[in-house]
């Protein structure tokens, strides 16, 4: 059988993922319509298993002696009820952290989420990694049947969730109170929704994440890095009237686009990583909460 390489991987192939990962086309179609690019040597078996997250690699282990972690479940009055999620800092905290939010995809608290809330806490932070399916049992162990939960709850209410988990962060014994928060996809959604709902938060950084209304972006008060993928024509067509808003309004924000990349470019364990762009966008992300939580 072929091994695959990215450059084997054509744009059209990518494209197809985001669809169905977005649920615009079910398993059925995506299976019947990958079919067609299994030409050449290349198998439908091995352009699957290509194309699909692999979480075998974690960045940062789930054991690494230098962090403290801990699942603990929390209450969201107006959301879910109780949330767990995954607690991370560095080990030995002797002063207080400023903390982050991390917000998962649109598939639960997948290991690479848990893989990036530990990331940051390496940085200097406590770190809160929800898992928005709680309600349903959790993350099912697999993004399909994840992607198939999260679809049966309600967005505003998953919001308040992670508002939710922002006020519990805040009151932590090891938070120093400021707080921002970082999400992917759907999380970045959420990133620039709280943004909106959360007049005290300290910072945003939503990665191709959907765009509020301009009526929601016009109440935004937190300080915004907004990261996207050259690549990704589905969210970045909302980008220009976002951007009128948060100048019309004389908003704080910086915007990052990473040319020839694709929607998911940090996410690690699928073939749409890419490490020069996933690198520089986390270095960014990092030093733009290190100066905003201070």
């Amino acid at each position: 059988m072929k091994k695959l390489k990215k450059e084997d991987i054509k744009q059209e192939v990518f494209d197809l993922y985001d669809d169905y990962a977005h649920s615009k086309i079910d398993r059925r179609i995506f299976i019947e319509k990958l079919s067609l690019y299994a030409i050449g040597g290349i198998t439908l078996p091995s352009l699957l298993s290509f194309i699909m997250p692999n979480y075998k690699n974690a960045i940062v282990k789930q054991t690494d002696p230098r962090l403290e972690t801990a699942y603990i479940t929390y209450n969201s009055p107006n959301g879910g009820g109780n949330i767990r999620g995954l607690l991370a800092k560095p080990l030995d905290v002797k002063n207080k952290l400023p903390g982050i939010i991390v917000v998962h995809e649109n598939r639960g608290l997948n290991p690479y989420i848990e893989d990036v809330g530990r990331r940051a806490a390496l940085e200097g932070f406590i770190t809160l990694s929800p898992d928005a399916l709680t309600p349903l049992g959790g993350y099912p162990g697999n993004d399909d049947d994840g992607r198939e939960l999260q679809r049966k709850r309600d967005r505003n209410e998953m919001l308040e969730d992670f508002i939710a988990a922002y006020e519990y962060l805040k009151s932590h014994k090891d938070c120093n109170g400021k707080i921002g928060v970082v999400g992917f996809c759907f999380g970045g959604w959420i990133a620039n929704m709280m943004a909106v709902k959360v007049p005290t938060l300290g910072a945003a950084v939503p990665f191709y994440g959907g765009q509020p209304t301009s009526e929601e972006a016009a109440q935004i008060k937190a300080p915004l890095m907004l990261q996207f993928a050259g690549l990704d024509t589905r969210v970045n067509e909302g980008w220009l009237a976002f951007e009128e808003v948060l100048k019309a309004h004389k908003k704080e924000y910086i915007v990052h686009f990473y040319p020839e990349v694709n929607h998911g470019f940090h996410n690690n364990t699928t073939p749409r990583f890419d490490e020069p762009a996933a690198t520089l966008a986390w270095d960014r992300t990092i030093t733009f909460f290190k100066n905003k939580l201070k």
